[in-house]
């Protein structure tokens, strides 16, 4: 092992496993380790002679032998759904890969140093806002689809700050870490933000969204310096090339994001009440000297659509799909 080098030895009898397994991580170029597998555990013994980092072990292989290696963490893939060792980690074999890495980088981060390898894509991130004082108007399906769209050639992530999202595949259940997790490792835990932000990702299709907060009333509790905050640090990650914002007043410090945004884009109606509410809206950016935002906002009126997909996968086809797709041609 190189000095300086992280490993994560993975031992599992089942070689095909082990393979698969190994072949996803590896996918994963930014993970803070160097995979080594094993699919016997006296070669592991033999080989693996200086301390490494992380001990992944079936539960069909794992033995008292093994804590004579020099690991900081252990954790033991559960085959049987029985907790048979007391203060190990355990995190479910059989269940997607991409859950399997988020089980390890969780028990990892409870060790981590501040001092993470972090390999960046380096991306310039470009702040797409919408935004519209009108509601009911195909915001966030024409959100969702021009996000699905950008993630197909471009590393793209989908934020929601809706008070109800309606959307039931992106609603967290209340085991599942959302928005309002994100902001408290923001604050509570900074050298750990980026593992943690990873843990929590979920996707549809090439996508990576954050669930929106369980909670639409917690959104109104943060400032805005905690939004700015938090984006600031996302596009430092690197890892974006477009982060796209589905916003709403239930925010503070909603302007200012606004500024922050490459291009923003304002879903309104033709009746008489919705240009009201959109004027008040653009009396107010330049009242309070946002005529910047104002200058970058693109107005658009949708045409009538008579039904829209029910699976969000399936918004990136049809009326909807050519619409997002116009909208991208200037950003």
């Amino acid at each position: 092992m190189k000095e300086g080098e992280r490993v994560l030895a993975l031992c599992d009898t089942e070689e095909e496993y082990a393979q698969l397994l190994t072949e996803f991580l590896k996918k994963h170029r930014d993970l803070p380790w160097k995979i080594h597998t094993y699919t016997d555990v006296e070669e592991l013994l033999k080989a693996e002679k200086t301390p490494f980092e992380m001990l992944v072990v079936s539960e069909s292989a794992y033995c008292d032998s093994l804590h004579s290696l020099q690991f900081l963490r252990i954790v033991i893939l559960n085959e049987s759904g029985v907790m048979r060792w007391e203060n190990i980690p355990y995190v479910d074999k059989y269940q997607r890969a991409e859950e399997v890495l988020k089980g390890l980088l969780s028990v990892y981060m409870e060790v981590a140093d501040v001092c993470l390898p972090r390999i960046r894509k380096n991306c310039n991130a470009t702040f797409i806002g919408n935004y519209s004082p009108v509601h009911r108007n195909l915001q966030t399906s024409l959100a969702l689809t021009m996000s699905q769209i950008l993630a197909r050639e471009h590393t793209t992530l989908y934020l929601n700050f809706e008070h109800y999202v309606g959307i039931p595949e992106l609603l967290p259940d209340m085991q599942t870490l959302d928005m309002a997790d994100l902001l408290y490792f923001l604050n509570a835990e900074k050298e750990k933000f980026r593992l943690r932000m990873q843990t929590m990702l979920k996707h549809v299709g090439n996508l990576d969204y954050v669930p929106p907060m369980k909670s639409g009333q917690n959104l109104l509790t943060v400032t805005a310096e905690e939004w700015m905050n938090l984006l600031q640090k996302i596009e430092d990650l690197g890892e974006y090339e477009y982060v796209v914002l589905d916003l709403t007043e239930s925010m503070q410090g909603l302007f200012e994001i606004l500024r922050m945004c490459k291009k923003v884009f304002t879903v309104t109606r033709e009746d008489r009440i919705a240009k009201s509410k959109l004027l008040q809206y653009e009396q107010l950016l330049a009242l309070y000297d946002y005529d910047d935002v104002l200058e970058k906002t693109e107005r658009l009126s949708p045409p009538h659509i008579q039904r829209l997909p029910e699976d969000i996968e399936q918004l990136t086809r049809g009326e909807l799909a050519a619409l997002a797709k116009n909208m991208l041609k200037g950003v």
